[in-house]
């Protein structure tokens, strides 16, 4: 059964950091390249980064520059270092694959950046 489980969302002020984690389960991992995606209330779901199963990474311009995607093929683990987070940046973040037909989603992580 295919599962993806992110964790690591939370309320952190403007300027502040956060590293975020998915955990994939029933899929040949290192096969896919993988992406975060968000979406804010309201507004539909958006890329924010992607990762090949190489290691060459992307960045919406929104984030890139603030942004780390990285993944560790042994644990079946992609992360988001997030720095210098903004207001902007509150949203559900989610993983799934970055081409093809999604996986099914998971629940996400609830992003907030708020003072």
């Amino acid at each position: 059964q295919v599962q993806l489980v992110e964790s690591g969302g939370g309320l952190v002020q403007p300027g502040g950091s956060l590293r975020l984690s998915c955990a994939a389960s029933g899929i040949f991992f290192n096969g896919f390249a993988m992406a975060w995606y968000r979406q804010a209330p309201g507004k539909p779901r958006e890329l924010v980064a992607t990762i090949t199963n190489g290691g060459t990474t992307n960045y919406a311009d929104s984030v890139r520059g603030r942004f780390t995607i990285s993944r560790d093929n042994a644990k079946s683990t992609v992360y988001l270092q997030m720095n210098s987070l903004k207001p902007e940046d509150t949203a559900i973040y989610y993983c799934n694959t970055a081409r093809g037909v999604p996986l099914a989603w998971g629940k996400g992580t609830q992003v907030t950046v708020s003072s």
